[in-house]
């Protein structure tokens, strides 16, 4: 769920954040289902037992930052920071690592996977982050991403941090515009909403070097 060298929990203004425990996901699950909630996600209704064991199996994933928000012990929200492949290029010389067997994007001629020191690897992160109805409006969403965003950029040394929501949900954009990330794409009617059809999405990212000038976050070790 998160790296050993990350530490827990750490605070964002009036939260407390932490990797769950399974009580934390019970508390989550009884807002998590909520219309309210579900009408901005992807996954809408999610079954509790599977719900429970995707979030617990995640601890064995170094990369996959998950944490919960509590604030005078109520779990008030959930927020993610996935760390991913960047898009880049890698060719056949001697530093990269061949393999005939798996073809590239021309062609096998060009079968090869990257090396893991190559400069793109593992520095984009997917930001996410959810909020009890019954504690919206108080900024915790904020203070949940702006943590995040503290550790993808200091600590992980990440490049860039993107994240998405549909158009329509303009408290969850909101959130990202404050936190100073750049609208980067808008998505005509590239989602599908189990009650409007074909919806617009937005996405938007923010750089290293954009959050160390907003914040003045120092660059973590991770970064080249």
């Amino acid at each position: 769920m998160t790296s050993p060298q990350v530490a827990w929990p750490r605070r964002a203004g009036p939260l407390e954040l932490r990797p769950p425990t399974a009580a934390d996901l019970d508390a989550v699950l009884a807002w998590r289902n909520r219309p309210e909630v579900t009408r901005w996600l992807l996954r809408t209704t999610v079954d509790p037992e599977s719900y429970r064991r995707a979030w617990l199996a995640s601890a064995d994933d170094p990369h996959d930052h998950a944490i919960v928000a509590v604030v005078d012990d109520a779990v008030v929200g959930t927020g993610s920071l996935e760390v991913h492949d960047a898009m880049g290029q890698f060719g056949a010389d001697p530093t990269d690592a061949v393999d005939p067997g798996r073809a590239g994007a021309d062609g096998p001629a060009d079968a090869g996977v990257p090396t893991p020191t190559a400069p793109w690897r593992r520095r984009e992160g997917l930001l996410g982050y959810l909020i009890d109805p019954d504690h919206a409006g108080r900024g915790y969403a904020t203070a949940i991403s702006r943590a995040l965003l503290d550790l993808a950029f200091g600590e992980l040394g990440l490049h860039r941090v993107t994240a998405g929501c549909f158009a329509d949900n303009v408290a969850s954009w909101r959130v990202m515009e404050k936190l100073g990330m750049r609208r980067e794409q808008h998505g005509v009617e590239d989602s599908w909403h189990a009650e409007l059809g074909w919806v617009d999405g937005f996405t938007y990212g923010i750089l290293a070097d954009e959050w160390v000038t907003r914040r003045g976050v120092r660059p973590g070790s991770g970064a080249p």
